[in-house]
């Protein structure tokens, strides 16, 4: 699988934002850097099968092997000591980025329940886009039939622009489904 998008990016959407962002060169167009998944495993306090679980699931849909994360502080209601595992996590970068990318769009996105569109008020203020997923089995690698508890996923790209109207154009360049200001749903 070639990563298809990469070539739409260089072939038309680069220009096509040069002209709209007034950029001075190419080096300046917005385009993505990398995007991070990843799951908080909250049972993983008492469960430590759970974690090897999410880390399988993550490693079937992204292609690449997972990192385990540990907690930065202790929080005695959640039962959690600082250094202990309680999620999975993985970078893509390059090909498997723009794959990943290209399936989220046109696979992910259509396929889940009750999707009225993405939220545009979910960037960071420099230009990173966050989302989540509530449901894993959206991803065509995962078997519903073998499916022992639905894992949410969170969804962060990672893109060039310098701030939040140069990387909402880039992704709507790219097809990604925003609901209008309007919608509340």
């Amino acid at each position: 699988m070639s990563a298809r998008l990469r070539e739409e990016y260089k072939s038309k959407v680069r220009g096509e934002l040069m002209k709209e962002g007034n950029f001075s060169t190419v080096m300046a167009v917005p385009t993505f850097s990398k995007i991070v998944i990843n799951s908080g495993v909250g049972e993983a306090t008492t469960n430590k099968g759970a974690l090897d679980e999410v880390s399988e699931i993550l490693t079937r849909i992204v292609g690449q092997k997972t990192v385990i994360t540990k907690a930065k502080k202790a929080v005695s209601a959640f039962k959690v000591r600082e250094g202990m595992e309680i999620g999975v996590m993985a970078t893509l970068r390059g090909d498997r980025m723009w794959e990943f990318l290209d399936k989220l769009i046109n696979v992910v996105l259509p396929r889940t329940k009750d999707f009225r569109g993405l939220n545009p008020k979910a960037f960071d203020g420099v230009g990173n886009y966050a989302m989540g997923i509530k449901e894993h089995t959206v991803f065509p690698e995962i078997d519903t039939n073998k499916v022992q508890k639905i894992r949410p996923l969170q969804i962060i790209i990672v893109t060039t622009a310098k701030n939040d109207q140069d990387a909402k154009a880039l992704l709507t360049k790219f097809g990604f489904p925003f609901k209008e200001d309007g919608d509340r749903s």
